[in-house]
């Protein structure tokens, strides 16, 4: 897939999905009005201000990465033709997904939404069950050894500490 045609295709992806399911949700459940804060602290609005702060630029960076260096999208319909193992992906395998949950998380703290909090959990759900039945036996038939070496070195939810360095290829010619 053409550079413009990847970058144009998760750009639309991108105003479609994550802004659905992390911005549009979050409101149709919310309307962003705020409630009492959770354990009755203030403070815990800070958290929610910070896991959203995170996750927003975590999110788009992804979503660059996949267009600029994989060639594709986020998007099944539409894969990259480079497994991308740069930048946030060096630390956790998911990191789309985990942005996404930040967001929505951090969206129930800071307005001390138990439902919102709920959507959240069912979303990481339903991305758990996605990744694994779906999406990783789909990175093995299409980056076999590759996706496997990244896979045994780099965590699917939770990230590492240090970030993980792929092995170079050798050009055998």
């Amino acid at each position: 897939m053409p550079k413009t045609i990847a970058v144009l295709g998760s750009a639309l992806f991108f105003a479609v999905a994550p802004s659905s399911v992390a911005g549009l949700v979050p409101w149709w459940i919310t309307r962003w009005e705020f409630r009492p804060p959770f354990f009755d602290l203030d403070a815990t609005r800070a958290v929610g201000i910070l896991l959203i702060v995170a996750g927003l630029p975590a999110l788009v960076d992804s979503f660059a990465r996949f267009a600029l260096q994989g060639l594709g999208t986020p998007a099944p319909v539409a894969p990259t033709q480079n497994l991308v193992v740069t930048g946030l992906y060096r630390y956790v395998r998911n990191p789309i997904y985990v942005a996404l949950v930040a967001v929505i998380l951090g969206q129930a703290v800071l307005f001390g939404d138990q439902r919102l909090l709920g959507y959240g959990v069912l979303v990481w759900l339903a991305f758990h069950a996605f990744v694994v039945g779906y999406e990783e036996p789909a990175l093995v038939r299409m980056f076999g050894t590759e996706y496997e070496d990244f896979r045994a070195n780099v965590p699917r939810w939770i990230p590492r500490l240090t970030a993980w360095r792929a092995a170079r290829r050798r050009n055998h010619s």
